[in-house]
Parts: structure tokens; sequence; C-alpha cells
């Protein structure tokens, strides 16, 4: 930054970037997968029926159930109704595999209830004719010609995956507007000017894009996996993390504007102060990130190099795009408070963050005990419901799909979980029927058609959906089948991918979350060079934790009533906090050692909390305001992933950060850095003089004040 030409020249290549990148962000939404089997491994039993049935004529069948139920009743023409909704339905969609001869039509499969108050259908439709969220529309539509007082609600495994469709519709736009509102209003609170805010907003709005642009073309070329669910926490990261580099430069950039007249020459040692920190951070949260690479689910393992990709593209853009445009705007972009350059070097006033660290230096053992405490108290939290989120509980409004499953449990209690799909091969049909028949927790099988060298089986579960009752079913059938010998049968279906996801998502977690705790204690070693810092900074890091994920638990079982967690949250929010949480103690750390080499550990650490505690409170509340906006969209897993790492992230920056860790820097000392130089103990002072005392450590400490 330090020629003239520099930072137009920076400034012309992003342009010229940006030319390239903005038009294939667009095309980001058009790569994203949704499906359940989307984001399982090809190893689960659950795709690879999926896979079969897509392989077989007539491709993949979307599975809608029609339940329809009168108080009073139903009549006569309420079943004639059904039958012609029916025969209407199957009109307009033939399957696309003609039945064999002698099964061509036995008249509508349906149903009535014992109580005489409801009837049902299945409709498997083929997927060559669209995607659930278009085919709901439609079948809606034609079912409303029906007698007053029949009531229909439309359900089913399709039914369901179209109203999940629906949340998600336009959910990339509306992340990216909300988050830029939200990082826009507190900009303009954090400065108080009227053109400064734009400068950093402006920057992080062209690292989304990049990161959105370069995300679609990894997701082209390297077969990655992401979801609408993993399209928005990557706005979310670049936007929070970005910001937070943003406002870290701009502090050592208003501090250096003090001390040398030329723009350039300041933004050069505003660079150099806080660039290695905002790189430790980066490394530390990419690191991470791409510990997902070990994950078995699709979705988790694709969200590794997605999210590092985002981060890469902040590091760069607040690196480079952003200090360009500042040197070229000069000082003015201050307005009104602009820093002005002063020869003579004017001792601050000590604020509120000097004071802070003066009284935890009084009582380092109060506010260890005291910070401890409250994390303490928190964990009690997860006590409480942590079982694993049923897919009907996953929206904060109930849709119709989740209606008509309550109702279809209602009337027909037999029918309550939603069918697994066996394939066998046809010589052993009669084998494996039996099998699944005489399973425990299995209401009723019965053969479908032959094809491909294939029969399929619907296999009903007495139990609700997504119930440990119904999966162990699934995992009883499962052993029943194999048992066949030369049947090759093989269980899938909605819940069965479901039970498949957690499992596979149990394994990740085992393996995932103590490679990111090897990963970030590696590179916090490499930064601080001790090993000792490291240790204390990890051991924050998780009680912080553990604490942010039982206040959670508390709020979301205790006053919004949620049925539980959805199963990719625990992981999600340790990882987000790990690794962000971490940065604020880099932050932190990093200028407490550059000032210990000066002044000692205790002072050094005293000069790095008032030197950087306004700056980095206001980062954790960016970041956890960028990810609060999860909880402005309807689906319980978003705000459950949102509020605990906003939580986990206020809780991180406003106590951990503030409070335990200089307190516990102070009861550790010097030791801290072990085994690094600067935890040797400091040559001894000569004698003073004589009729003058030796100047003990507090007296120093209120010299300097």
């Amino acid at each position: 930054m330090a020629g003239r030409w520099v930072p137009w020249l920076v400034i012309g290549l992003w342009i010229a970037l940006a030319a390239v990148m903005v038009p294939l962000s667009g095309k980001l939404g058009g790569v994203t997968k949704d499906k359940a089997v989307d984001a399982l491994p090809a190893s689960a039993e659950s795709t690879k029926v999926a896979a079969l049935e897509e392989k077989l004529p007539g491709g993949e069948e979307n599975t809608f159930v029609f339940v329809y139920h009168r108080a009073g009743g139903v009549t006569d023409a309420d079943r004639a109704a059904v039958e012609r909704h029916y025969n209407a339905f199957v009109k307009r969609y033939p399957p696309k595999v003609a039945a064999p001869a002698g099964e061509e039509d036995e008249g509508p499969p349906t149903e009535l209830s014992k109580d005489g108050k409801a009837v049902l259908f299945t409709l498997n439709v083929s997927t060559s004719y669209g995607e659930p969220a278009v085919l709901i529309g439609p079948l809606r539509d034609t079912a409303k010609d029906r007698p007053a007082g029949l009531e229909l609600k439309v359900t089913g495994p399709a039914a369901i995956d179209a109203d999940m469709d629906a949340v998600f519709d336009g959910i990339d736009l509306q992340v990216f507007l909300t988050t830029v509102i939200v990082v826009t209003l507190l900009l303009i609170l954090t400065y108080r000017s009227p053109v400064l805010w734009f400068i950093p907003l402006m920057a992080v709005c062209v690292a989304a894009l990049t990161a959105m642009a370069t995300v679609y073309l990894l997701v082209k070329n390297f077969d990655l996996v992401i979801n609408s669910q993993n399209s928005a926490l990557l706005t979310i990261l670049v936007f929070g993390v970005g910001t937070d580099y943003a406002l870290l430069l701009i502090a050592r950039y208003r501090e250096a504007l003090h001390q040398h007249e030329n723009v350039r020459v300041a933004m050069l040692h505003a660079l150099r102060g806080a660039a290695p920190a905002i790189i430790a951070s980066a490394a530390t949260v990419v690191a991470g990130l791409l510990c997902l690479l070990a994950a078995d689910l699709n979705e988790t393992r694709g969200l590794g190099p997605i999210g590092a990709a985002g981060i890469v593209c902040a590091l760069v853009a607040m690196l480079t795009l952003f200090p360009a445009v500042l040197v070229v705007l000069g000082r003015w972009i201050f307005w009104p408070a602009i820093p002005r350059f002063s020869a003579t070097i004017v001792e601050r006033k000590q604020g509120l963050w000097g004071r802070l660290g003066a009284s935890i230096s009084r009582r380092r053992w109060v506010a260890t005990i005291a910070s401890l405490g409250v994390l303490g108290v928190l964990t009690v939290g997860l006590t409480g419901n942590t079982s694993a989120l049923r897919e009907q509980d996953q929206f904060l409004s109930t849709p119709e799909s989740v209606a008509g499953f309550t109702v279809l449990r209602q009337h027909f209690p037999e029918l309550g979980g939603q069918p697994m799909t066996v394939y066998a091969r046809p010589a052993y049909q009669e084998q494996v029927l039996n099998a699944a028949k005489r399973t425990p927790g299995v209401a009723q099988a019965f053969p479908g058609e032959t094809k491909g060298g294939w029969v399929d089986i619907s296999v009903f579960p007495k139990d609700a959906p997504d119930t440990v009752a119904e999966y162990d079913t699934i995992k009883r059938v499962r052993a029943a089948v194999h048992a066949v010998q030369g049947a090759e049968a093989i269980v899938g279906g909605p819940s069965a991918e479901h039970l498949d996801t957690e499992v596979t998502t149990s394994r990740d977690q085992k393996l995932v979350i103590p490679l990111v705790l090897a990963v970030v204690l590696i590179v916090l070693g490499l930064l601080l060079r001790a090993i000792v810092a490291p240790l204390v900074l990890m051991a924050t890091v998780v009680v912080s934790f553990a604490a942010a994920f039982g206040g959670s638990v508390f709020l979301f079982d205790t006053i919004l009533g949620f049925k539980g967690l959805d199963y990719s949250v625990p992981l999600l929010a340790f990882l987000f906090l790990v690794a962000l949480g971490v940065d604020y103690n880099i932050f932190l750390t990093h200028r407490a050692r550059e000032e210990t080499v000066r002044l000692g550990t205790r002072d050094g650490m005293l000069k790095a909390l008032s030197a950087t505690g306004g700056v980095i409170t206001s980062a954790g509340l960016v970041l956890a305001a960028t990810f609060a906006v999860l909880i402005s969209l309807p689906l319980v897993m978003l705000v459950e992933l949102g509020f605990l790492v906003a939580f986990g992230v206020l809780l991180d920056a406003l106590l951990v950060r503030s409070v335990l860790v200089p307190a516990l820097t102070l009861l550790i000392d010097r030791r801290m850095w072990w085994p690094s130089r600067l935890a040797a103990p400091p040559p001894a002072a000569p004698a003073p003089p004589a009729g003058r005392h030796a100047v003990t450590d507090e007296e120093e400490y209120a010299l300097q004040r």
C-alpha cells in the first residue's frame, strides 16, 4: 500500500474479478440439493434403495397420502368423490411402466378407517413428472372439488418434502438481505459516521458474492453436496467474519493515523499489527472447517470446503480490497471524528476496559470463580431434552403435511408410521414378505411392482414417524429380511433415511469433534509459540460451548417448547463456537503476547484488554447478530443453530474473553507462555540507590495509569 498506484491496482483487479464472479454467484441456488438421501453417503442402505429406485424403469417415485375425514362419518357421496379424485390423479400421472397382465386395475386402493370417519389412498407419482414442490399445488387444487364438510389433508413423505422446499424457497436472498440490513445498522451504531459504515459493508458484500461464485465452481467441478442450509450458513459466515476483520483493521488503522501523517504508511503499520492475528484467526476457522472432510454425511462433509472457501474469500477481500479503498478515500472517511496526526504521543485516559482490567487484577480469584460459576450454572441445562427432532416437528408453524399425519394417527393408528420400501429379488418375494410381516412393530406389508429384476415391498410400522420405537422396528425389519439368503434385500424409505442420517451423524461427531480440538490446539500453539496458553484457551472455549449449549437447551425445552434438537445442531454449533470463539482469544492473546515482550505478562494482558476490549466486543456483537438472522427463518433447526451460536459468541466475547481469560492469565502469570522465553523469570533488578525503595508491581501499574 506504500506506492500511490498500488491501491488503485488492487481495486482494479477486484473490479475485474467481480465482473467474472458476480454472474456466477446467482447460479449457486441451482446446484443445491435438499433431499435427505442426498445428504447420506453411498454406503447407507437407504441410499442404495434410492439409487435403485432411480435406476429401475419408471424411476424414483414421490409418495403422497390423501387423508379425507368428516367428523360425522364418511358418506357414500364422500367415497365417490375420493374415487373420482384417485382416477383423475392416475389419469394425469400414469405409471411410467405398465402393470403386468392381470394386474391392470383392481379399483382405487382406498381404505376406510375403523371408526368410519376417514378414508385414505396413497398416490405414487414418478419423479419424471416433477419434484414434490411442483406437484403438490395441482394435486391439492384437483382435490378441492368435494362435498361440503369433507376435509382433506395431503400428507406423506413427498408432501413433507414439498412443504420443506417451500420453507427454503428464496432463503438465500432472504438471508443475504436480512444480513446486510443487520450489519449495516450495527456498523452505523459502531462508527456513528454517515459514510464509514459503507466501506466495510461494500467489501464484505463483494467477498460474499465472490464466495458464492467460488462455491458454485467447487460444487460443479468436485462433486460436493450443498443444501439450502449450508448456502445460508455460507452467507452468514462471510458477513460475520468479514465484518469482524474490518472492525479489527479499522481500530488499528485509526491508531496508526494518530502516529503517521501519510495514510499509506499508516495503513501499512495497521496491516502489520492486525494482519497476523486476522490470518491466524482465519487459519483456525479454515482448519476447523476442513476437519469436516472426515465426516461421512455428505452435507456435513460438503460444508467443510464450502465454508473454508467463504472464509478465504472474506480474508483476502478484507486484507486487500478493504484497505485499498480506505487508503484511496483518505482520512475524511472517518468524519466527523477524523483522527488527526500528532507528533507528540498523547496518553489516553483509562477507559471502561482499563478499569475492568484493574478490577480483575485486584480480584483475580473472585473473577475466575465467578466466571466459572456462571458457566457452570448454564451447563445444568444439558439435563433438558436433547433427543433428536422429528421431521414433522421441524416447522415453527404446522403445514398441511404435518397436520395430515396427525389426522392419520387419529383415524388409522395402525398406519401411523411412514412406509418402508424393501427391494428384493422376485424369486424370494414371499419369504421376504413373510419375514417382514412377522417382525414385531410391523402393522402390515404388501408387495408392489416387479421390474428390472427387483420386487418392491411396502412395510408399514405401527409407531409414529421418526420415533425411537419406529427406528427399532426398521432395525428389526432389516435384520429379518437380510436373513433371507439370496434375496439381496435392502430397506429404505423416508424414516430409514432419517435413521441412517442420525447414525451417520453420531459417528461423525465422535470423529470430527476430537479432530477439531486437536487441529485448533495445534494452530494456537504455532501462533503463541507456547503449550500452556493454548491449553488454557481451548479449555475456556470448551467450557463456554458447554454453557451456551446448556442455556440454549433450557430455552428450547422449557420456554419455546421445541420437541428436541435437530441432529446436525450439536456438531455445527460446536464447530462454529470453537473455531469462532477461539478467534477472540486469538485477538486478545496475540496482542497480550506482543505487549508482554515490553511490559511483562500482567501489564501486557491488561494493556491488551484495554486496547482490544472495545473492538472485540463490537466484533462479537456483529457476529452474534449475523447468526441471529437464522432465528427469523421458519424452521426449528435454523432457529436452534442461530440462537445457540449467537448466544455462545456473546457469552465468549462478554464473559470468557473479557473476564475469565484475563483472570486466568494473571493467576498463571509468566508460566502462561511456557516453554517460550517469555516464561522465564525477569532478570534481577539492580539495587535501588540509598534512600529509595524498589517500586512494587502495584505501584508501577498505578504510575502507568
